[in-house]
């Protein structure tokens, strides 16, 4: 079917062009914006003073020692990056079934938040991962007995190791274990420390995803065997993560995640509508490595391909983004 062109009004009232016509236009009227006081950029830190390792599987990203980490974080300050999450690598040779190392006050994350704090004071917000995979020598994320993570004998490592992040001066710890009754035991941890104003971000929906492949290496923490399907989230399911959700919030949560984020941009829609908490989700690194990989080979517009990311994240109701994009989106003005 053809349209006579003498059937289209002469004048139309409504032409949502008009408002798309140029840049600063269609600035002025954005729904959804990201700025660099809602990014978080991880890191991982070695026990060490001084060392910088890159991390081939993420480019542009490396692991650093007490000392270089304190001066990256430094110079990420300038560009805007406020707030960091700090995951830990062990001492050779000290892992153990129970990831002992993880509570240590002389622990790589412990000294980090310490010469964090000492040097920025509250000018910099130090969140910690929470969790025993990367000291445990069977790589999961709990006691592990006959090739199961036993849940409630677990808990009592995490408020330990909770409690001594608090104890170097951390902001906020985030558990990232996926067991139950995890936010309870570390909130009650913390209050009975004396560390009440410690928030918990907790990884309140965190999935078994296949994204995470560069992470493992980073931070060494593969499973010696099996997987975390049995603790982490069944990627189909959605009516589980606003229960995982609720419970986090009723267990003294003060912000929540989800994680990953591209994938599960549904599920950070159904979050956010379920809660009035701070809601954050992680930008893993394979959802990183992915871009940085393609970009590469020029098959990707990096710069217009991280907006478009992070400003779904967003969209979908985050108000904070976990991202290894952070200091790239800000030092080369994509944003």
């Amino acid at each position: 079917m053809t349209i006579d062109s003498r059937e289209v009004p002469a004048a139309l009232s409504s032409r949502p062009r008009r408002l798309r016509v140029t840049e600063r236009l269609r600035a002025l009227v954005r729904e959804n914006r990201v700025s660099a006081e809602q990014l978080i950029m991880p890191h991982f830190v070695l026990p060490t003073d001084r060392a910088e390792d890159p991390i081939e599987s993420m480019p542009g990203i490396s692991r650093y020692g007490v000392k270089d980490l304190v001066q990256r974080v430094l110079a990420d300050a300038e560009l805007g990056i406020r707030a960091v999450l700090l995951f830990g690598t062990p001492p050779d040779g000290s892992k153990d079934e129970r990831g002992t190392p993880a509570s240590s006050p002389d622990s790589a994350v412990a000294r980090a938040v310490a010469a964090l704090k000492q040097q920025v004071g509250d000018e910099i917000v130090v969140i910690t991962d929470v969790c025993l995979c990367a000291y445990t020598s069977h790589g999961h994320c709990g006691v592990l007995r006959d090739g199961k993570v036993i849940n409630d004998e677990t808990l009592p490592l995490l408020r330990e190791t909770a409690v001594a992040h608090a104890e170097a001066g951390a902001d906020l710890v985030a558990p990232s274990d996926m067991m139950d009754g995890r936010v309870a035991a570390i909130r009650e941890g913390l209050d009975e420390a004396g560390h009440t104003d410690v928030g918990i971000l907790s990884y309140a929906v965190k999935y078994a995803s296949a994204y995470y492949g560069p992470f493992r290496d980073a931070a060494e923490s593969t499973p010696a065997a099996g997987d975390r399907k049995a603790y982490q989230m069944d990627p189909a399911n959605v009516r589980e993560a606003i229960r995982e959700a609720r419970l986090d919030e009723q267990e003294g949560a003060d912000m929540l995640m989800v994680k990953p984020a591209l994938a599960y941009l549904d599920v950070v829609r159904a979050v956010r509508e379920e809660t009035s908490l701070p809601l954050a989700t992680y930008n893993v690194s394979g959802e990183y490595s992915a871009v940085k990989a393609a970009a590469e080979r020029g098959w990707l517009d990096e710069a217009a391909v991280v907006r478009e990311n992070l400003g779904a994240m967003v969209r979908a109701g985050a108000d904070l983004i976990i991202t290894y994009h952070a200091r790239d989106a800000l030092q080369r003005g994509w944003l």
